[in-house]
């Protein structure tokens, strides 16, 4: 069972969830000391063992050994909702290849609680868990993500990010999503919970002046309707004086994009 836990109020753990992890003979987590002082506080007795990104492939097998023996298993992460940025995939993809049964605990999640605080669209929106630790590799995602809104991707993204990362990371999404409405929001739930609203540059001197502490997660709005990167736009100012073929070469090289890519966009946009 893949149970939610709280990501700061301990108020916020579910009856479903005490009464399974009262009943569960073993208790999988990230970090056993943690974990159990959840467990002290509700009077749960259950063995604690550990499973992370370093030990879940090798603990799988006797995993399912346990599950196919009837036992019960409850699968918890450190805060918040199983799996989502956190280990236990592959294990779940191991039972359920099996056909060993597999539900879940409905809980706290910080990345939809940052969400429905941030003032932004809330649907669609796009996790993306943490991003990379490396600035080249967090700018390349980043670009990757521009580009997918130029062929269309319109969504309200989310990430999580460590407190010491949070002003470069901001000012890389700056450089690349632009003046951007964003939130910020640091230990949700918790006695000093924060959800600081502004664009992303504002954001980026803010955290540059201001380091950060706890847990965050970063909410960056969808695209706007006349973003000038926006590649309808740019595919429709393209059509009014050019063929579907031309305005579509101009565009792609304008943007980078694949030139089959816009050239499909530009054939659906002319009707």
């Amino acid at each position: 069972m893949l149970v939610s836990t709280p990501i700061g109020n301990l108020g916020d753990l579910t009856p479903r969830a005490r009464e399974t992890l009262l009943a569960a003979h073993l208790i999988l987590c990230e970090d056993t000391r943690h974990t159990a002082r959840l467990l002290a506080g509700i009077g749960a007795r259950a063995r604690l063992q550990p499973l992370h990104e370093h030990n879940e492939d090798a603990a799988i097998p006797s995993v399912l050994a346990r599950l196919r023996q009837g036992e019960r298993i409850a699968l918890v992460s450190d805060a918040g909702v199983p799996l989502v940025s956190d280990p236990g995939y592959r294990l779940v993809r191991a039972a359920l290849a099996e056909g060993l049964a597999v539900g879940a605990v409905p809980g706290a999640n910080a990345a939809v609680t940052a969400l429905v605080l941030s003032g932004l669209p809330p649907l669609p929106f796009l996790v993306l868990g943490f991003p990379p630790p490396r600035r080249a590799a967090r700018r390349a995602s980043f670009g990757q993500l521009r580009a997918a809104e130029r062929a269309g991707l319109a969504a309200t993204l989310v990430w999580y990010e460590a407190p010491h990362r949070l002003a470069e990371t901001l000012a890389d999404m700056a450089d690349a999503f632009g003046a951007r409405a964003a939130a910020v929001a640091r230990e949700l739930t918790k006695r000093f919970e924060e959800v600081r609203r502004a664009t992303l540059p504002e954001l980026a001197v803010f955290y540059a002046a201001a380091p950060a502490r706890g847990e965050i997660t970063v909410v960056v709005g969808p695209p706007e309707e006349d973003d000038p990167e926006d590649l309808d736009g740019r595919l429709r100012a393209a059509l009014e004086g050019n063929s579907v073929k031309d305005a579509a070469a101009l565009v792609a090289a304008a943007t980078g994009l694949p030139r089959r890519l816009v050239y499909a966009r530009a054939l659906a946009l002319s009707g």
